[in-house]
């Protein structure tokens, strides 16, 4: 049990990225008919979210300190945003099953969260910090802001078609966190490149929440996809336009951002010796290399880019086989640190 309480304590606030990660993969397996795969992989994600949920509130009841020891630190508060994009893609994948009520009350619930933590999260985490410069904590999990912002975009994109009677609200709530999405990614990354050019950066501080940077940018394609397939409402007609030719320079930024961070791992753990194990923050790639293929998936078929269409199906597997690995990676580190019985004294 002693175990189990230290676990708790040490949760980080960005496992659910395993929810967003296993949740995303699931609906681009749904999407391309690979039914199976796609049940399995759902039924991780609902786990996951079942557990994580209660054992957050665990520590955030018994473990005060050790929450607002994370809100206060700009290198893991931004991590308090997985919960509402992991919230949300649970919803969308609901939605692909008809669940539209489970991913309306999903969605209002993040939506709150996305609220509260924008005011909350920057101000404990860095303008309420007397350390300065906060710049010099920058890292890739402040792009985590950018993601839950576009989430709410998606969830709330993929609810409009489907009722009308809140479908102005519903299209106003869309665009608005897309347009604030998009605002916060272009702040996130003047911070974090400011951190790396004037600040030295060793190969352990280059972890693996960077690959968030191209995963904001491929939720952003995601998010636009389907606000560019929402029905027709005054805010949707004034920006469609503009939204699909936007994404589809986010897609392209995307790509490009891949062959770097693949390089930066190649440089960290292979020419600098940085071990490869098991953290947490490993889910922080999965959820982008998904997200990428889905984002293409949708882009290819909103926007008649068959090309697109074809690299994020291609891109899916790449996605699946890196998420199992480091499933089993993480199944491992759960049962020789909480599971396994303590060796006898």
């Amino acid at each position: 049990m002693d175990r189990v309480r230290r676990a708790v304590e040490g949760l980080t606030p960005g496992y659910f990225a395993l929810v967003m990660a296993s949740g995303i993969i699931s609906v681009g397996m749904e999407l391309r008919g690979f039914n199976l795969v796609s049940d399995l992989l759902f039924a991780v994600c609902a786990a996951a979210f079942v557990i994580l949920l209660p054992l957050t509130l665990w520590r955030f009841l018994a473990y005060r300190h050790a929450v607002v020891g994370d809100f206060t630190d700009p290198r893991r508060g931004f991590g308090f945003f997985t919960f509402v994009a992991g919230t949300n893609v649970l919803g969308v994948r609901l939605s692909l099953d008809g669940a539209y009520t489970a991913t309306a009350v999903l969605l209002a619930l993040s939506g709150l969260t996305w609220f509260v933590l924008g005011y909350v999260v920057p101000w404990t985490a860095v303008l309420g910090r007397e350390e300065r410069p906060v710049v010099a904590a920058a890292n890739g999990s402040w792009f985590i802001w950018v993601v839950a912002s576009q989430s709410v975009a998606t969830a709330a994109a993929t609810l409009e078609p489907v009722y009308d009677t809140g479908r102005r609200e519903l299209a106003l709530l869309a665009v608005t966190s897309w347009s604030v999405g998009v605002f916060l990614y272009v702040a996130a990354a003047i911070f974090v490149s400011l951190r790396l050019m004037l600040y030295d950066l060793t190969p352990e501080e280059l972890s693996p929440p960077y690959w968030v940077s191209m995963g904001a940018l491929a939720i952003t394609v995601l998010a636009g996809a389907r606000i560019v397939e929402m029905a027709d409402a005054p805010m949707v007609d004034a920006t469609r336009d503009l939204i699909a030719g936007l994404a589809v320079m986010f897609w392209a930024c995307a790509t490009w951002l891949i062959p770097v961070l693949f390089a930066v791992g190649w440089w960290r753990h292979v020419s600098r010796r940085v071990p490869l194990i098991y953290e947490a923050t490993l889910w922080s790639i999965i959820f982008p290399l998904g997200m990428y293929a889905v984002a293409g998936i949708y882009l290819g078929e909103a926007n008649a880019l068959p090309l697109v269409e074809i690299i994020g199906s291609a891109e899916l597997w790449v996605a699946f086989t890196a998420w199992v690995l480091v499933f089993v990676a993480m199944a491992v580190h759960v049962f020789r640190t909480v599971l396994r019985s303590a060796p006898a004294q």
